[in-house]
């Protein structure tokens, strides 16, 4: 399959209120991609993260989104609240509600966001949850029904935030086996923030470590034997 480029970041510079956080930025995320964004707490990683999304204009510089990305074809999974974990709807309506944004000038969701919603549901293993509470499943399954209905949001690019925060470790190897499918099978390019090293670098082709005093951009074996990649994973394994 042909690459294309989804994301381009160009000299960009992050932040608020003219203050920047990140600084002087190159980036490309090409389809098939699969990016693990790591680094210390309060680098600028959910504020890189909300500038691929399209919600933190630069300050500088420029984020290129290909054409399709800007009719919703990303797929973005959150951090979960302790309200969003209470939410109570069931696992349909929470699924279903990833075309939110695609439904144009419908007032219902048409026939193929529905057969879609299934299929994604199916995707994840979570089709017999169809009508079950979301606030009563387990951390694992509410991750998937999040998956779920990012994949109806999506078609070329998944981004997630920490998605494998208070799993236990056999849903968080789940998670990880179900992107690497996406990722493999299907070409879902994807970008992910985690503190997980060592499960996400089996993963990712290629690292971002943003560090308050230093970067790194580069494939995972360059990573491991840079000077980041063995600080981060000494400071890991602690």
């Amino acid at each position: 399959m042909e690459k294309r480029e989804l994301l381009t970041c160009r000299d960009v510079s992050l932040g608020y209120e003219g203050h920047p956080v990140l600084e002087h930025l190159n980036l490309t995320v090409s389809s098939g991609d699969y990016l693990c964004v790591v680094g210390e707490n309060g680098s600028g990683k959910s504020t890189l993260m909300r500038g691929l999304l399209g919600l933190l204009p630069p300050l500088s510089g420029a984020i290129t989104q290909a054409p399709e990305l800007k009719n919703g074809a990303i797929g973005y999974l959150p951090q979960q609240t302790r309200a969003q974990r209470d939410f109570p709807a069931t696992v349909w309506e929470v699924v279903l509600s990833g075309y939110l944004n695609r439904r144009g000038i419908h007032f219902f969701y048409t026939s193929a966001q529905r057969s879609g919603a299934l299929m994604n549901m199916g995707k994840l293993g979570i089709l017999e949850l169809k009508d079950h509470c979301y606030r009563d499943l387990s951390g694992g399954q509410q991750q998937r029904v999040l998956l779920a209905r990012a994949l109806c949001s999506a078609s070329r690019l998944l981004i997630l935030d920490e998605p494998i925060t208070g799993l236990d470790p056999a849903a968080a190897q789940d998670l990880y086996k179900t992107l690497s499918y996406l990722n493999a099978q299907e070409g879902m390019a994807v970008v992910m923030v985690t503190h997980d090293l060592r499960s996400a670098l089996r993963c990712a082709r290629t690292v971002l470590h943003i560090g308050r005093s230093s970067w790194f951009y580069g494939t995972a074996d360059d990573y491991l034997r840079s000077p980041e990649g063995r600080r981060f994973s000494e400071e890991g394994a602690q």
